[in-house]
């Protein structure tokens, strides 16, 4: 079924013609026409977020596959922008450590675990998903490096389009600034159940095709509309903890995702566009479980592993715990930490390296930052740039 998304909307600058976009309001109209498959595909996705939910009850601490899980997410979103910095670039930014990409690369993932931090705290604070949350959000994802000259935390004044070089000849050109807080406004009622209450996943869906289609900030859009879907599924208690992040699916389907972006506005069809996202929820969440399941095996093994080094397991257990909060450790580190004596903390090091848990990471003679290899490697099968 063919249905109109939004207005088409003739404008003039520098002499030539283009068009902007300005969605409907939500929902659609007509409404959604789901059938059989939709059904199953909900049920589905729904299943594996209970899941994904349940996983906290087995791991031995959610927090820690929680700080390496939102890393592992801002690397990936900020990829599908073209950033080409990776978990483990993060990783040692946040240590202190020099990488091997520009810095803006990585302060802009950097940024993006701030802003997830940041919403989760107003969320948890009480503030609801609302536009002063979104700008909240938008100017900490923009608040250091590329981007921070846009505008952060302040819907756009002036008009922005996507590919090309103006908008006279991009591929598409969002919603003009005059109507971004008409637009957004109905976007807010929307996610708070107005003018009629929605299923959550069909909501997210919904709302992630409206915020893109709006592009109501400068820079940032992306990756911020990524967000609100895990902030969606927190603000109405589908998930406890932020473990749902649809980047990788939408990364390794990128042209495909494009192309639903525009069948949405062009041509109504919201009914695929729902199945792909379905699909991409199960599969993401079902990833996140495996991965959840896959850690708590190699902790398990390693541990068991060390339990056979004699004297030396005590300390070597000691240290292991340690690796598995924090990854990435120096020597120095772990000392102080454990307070243990450096020729007794390098020796257990050397332990953990005989027995493939242990990697050093800079190659340097001095100052070596050494990491949980095969936990980071679960985090990491699906980061390559």
């Amino acid at each position: 079924m063919e249905r109109r998304t939004g207005d088409l909307i003739k404008c003039s600058a520098g002499g030539e013609t283009y068009h902007t976009f300005i969605p409907h309001p939500l929902p659609p109209n007509p409404p959604l026409q789901l059938d059989s498959e939709h059904l199953d595909l909900l049920e589905k996705a729904n299943r594996s977020l209970g899941r994904l939910d349940g996983v906290v009850a087995i791991l031995p601490d959610t927090s820690l596959f929680l700080y390496f899980y939102v890393r592992k997410e801002a690397v990936l979103s900020s990829q599908i922008e073209g950033t080409q910095s990776s978990l483990s670039d993060l990783l040692l930014f946040e240590n202190n450590e020099l990488t091997g990409v520009p810095l803006d690369d990585v302060l802009e993932v950097s940024n993006y675990v701030a802003a997830m931090e940041h919403g989760l705290k107003l969320l948890r604070g009480g503030l609801p998903l609302s536009l002063r949350l979104i700008k909240e959000i938008h100017g900490v994802l923009l608040s250091k490096g590329r981007g921070s000259d846009k505008t952060p935390g302040e819907f756009k004044r002036s008009q922005n389009w996507i590919g090309g070089s103006r908008p006279g000849n991009a591929v598409y050109v969002p919603t003009p600034p005059e109507r971004v807080i008409e637009c957004m406004g109905d976007l807010e009622k929307f996610l708070h159940g107005e003018p009629e209450a929605t299923p959550l996943l069909i909501k997210a869906a919904l709302s992630h095709v409206q915020f893109e289609s709006i592009h109501p900030f400068l820079d940032g859009n992306g990756r911020l509309g990524r967000l609100l879907i895990t902030f969606l599924m927190c603000a109405e208690n589908a998930l406890s903890d932020p473990l749902l992040y649809l980047s990788l699916y939408l990364k390794e389907n990128r042209s495909e995702y494009y192309d639903w972006l525009q069948r949405v506005r062009l041509e109504g069809d919201w009914e695929g566009w729902l199945k792909f996202f379905l699909v991409g929820v199960q599969q993401t969440a079902d990833q996140a479980v495996c991965s959840a399941k896959d850690i708590i095996q190699v902790f398990e093994a390693d541990k068991s592993a060390i339990g056979k080094l004699g004297r030396a397991s005590g300390n070597a257990l000691r240290l292991h715990q340690l690796f598995q909060k924090k990854m990435l450790l120096t020597a120095k580190q772990a000392s102080s930490t454990l307070e243990l004596s450096p020729p007794t903390i390098n020796a257990t090091i050397a332990h953990l390296q005989k027995l493939g848990i242990v990697g050093e990471m800079t190659g340097k003679k001095r100052g070596k930052v050494y990491i949980y290899n095969k936990y980071f490697n679960i985090l990491n099968r699906e980061n390559t740039p």
